[in-house]
C-alpha cells in the first residue's frame, strides 16, 4: 500500500518508512527515524531520531516524539526511543529519548496518551496504559501493564507503577505504586483497590476479594510493610496476582505509597 505524504511535510532522506503510512501537513520526520507500516501522523507532528516506531501508531497535532532528553547534564551521547504498535498519542504529547550512551526510552503497545502527556528520558512503559491529559513521568519511571494515570498527575523520577495501578487526577506520586492499588492526593496516598479495572479485564471475584484483603493488611492493619507482607503471604494462599504484588513490594527501592 502506497504512502500518503502531504507536500508540506519534510521527511529526511535518512528516515525509513514502512508501507501504508499517512504523513499529514507540516509534519517533520528526522534522520534515524523508522516508521512501521500503517502509522498515521495527522498534522504538525515532529519525530526525531534515533527512533524505532512500530506499526499502526497514531500521532495527533503538535506531538513531539523522540526529542533529546531535557536533562541539563545531557552531553549529546547517542540515545534512542523505541515504540511498539497500536498506540495513540494525542495533541502535544512529548516523549524524550534516553539520557546516557546507548540508553533508551521504551513504550509498549496499545497505550493511549491524551493531550500534553509527557514521558521523560529512560522510562519503560508497558502495554494498555492510559495517560490522561497532562499525565507526566519523570526520568527512569517504570510503568507496568494496564496502568491508568489521572489528569494533571506527576510521577517522580525512578518510581515504579505496578500492573493495574490507578492514579487519581492531580496526584503527586513520590514512591512506588503497588500493583492493583488505587492512589490519590498530594502526596499520593492509598485509597483502595482498582476493582473496576480488574473486573473489566476479567479477573475473578475471588482474586479481587484476595486483593482487597491484601490492601487491608497493607494499609489498615497497623502493621509495617514487612509484617503485612508476611501476613499476606501466609494467609491469602497461592495466587498469581498476590505473588506479583509481593514480588513488586520486595523489589521496591523507593518504598511503596502509604
Amino acid at each position: 500500500m502506497a504512502n500518503q505524504i502531504h507536500p508540506t511535510a519534510v521527511v529526511d532522506p535518512g528516515a525509513e518508512l514502512g508501507d501504508g503510512i499517512e504523513i499529514g501537513p507540516y509534519c517533520v520526520i528526522g534522520a534515524g527515524v523508522r516508521l512501521g507500516d500503517g502509522c498515521r501522523l495527522v498534522a504538525h507532528v515532529v519525530v526525531q531520531g534515533p527512533s524505532e516506531i512500530g506499526p499502526e501508531n497514531e500521532f495527533h497535532p503538535f506531538a513531539s516524539i523522540g526529542g533529546r532528553t531535557q536533562a541539563i547534564r545531557y552531553g549529546g551521547e547517542p540515545t534512542r526511543l523505541q515504540i511498539g504498535r497500536g498506540n495513540c498519542f494525542r495533541e502535544s504529547v512529548t516523549i524524550n529519548r534516553g539520557n546516557g550512551p546507548g540508553d533508551a526510552t521504551v513504550i509498549g503497545s496499545h497505550n493511549h496518551l491524551l493531550a500534553y502527556a509527557h514521558v521523560g528520558h529512560d522510562c519503560r512503559v508497558g502495554d494498555h496504559c492510559v495517560f490522561s491529559n497532562c499525565g507526566t513521568l519523570g526520568g527512569h519511571v517504570v510503568v507496568e501493564d494496564r496502568v491508568t494515570i489521572g489528569g494533571l498527575s506527576a510521577v517522580h523520577q525512578f518510581c515504579r507503577l505496578g500492573r493495574f495501578g490507578f492514579i487519581g487526577g492531580c496526584a503527586k506520586v513520590e514512591q512506588d505504586l503497588p500493583p492493583f492499588m488505587l492512589v490519590d492526593g498530594n502526596p499520593a496516598c492509598a485509597r483502595g483497590v482498582n476493582s473496576v479495572g480488574m473486573q473489566r479485564q476479567g479477573l475473578s471475584e475471588e482474586t479481587i476479594k484476595r486483593m482487597k484483603a491484601a490492601f487491608k493488611l497493607l494499609y489498615r492493619s497497623g502493621l509495617n510493610t514487612s509484617q503485612a507482607v508476611q501476613r499476606i503471604e501466609g494467609e491469602l494462599g497461592p495466587c498469581p496476582e498476590i505473588g506479583h504484588l509481593l514480588a513488586f513490594i520486595r523489589a521496591s527501592e523507593r518504598g511503596i505509597i502509604h
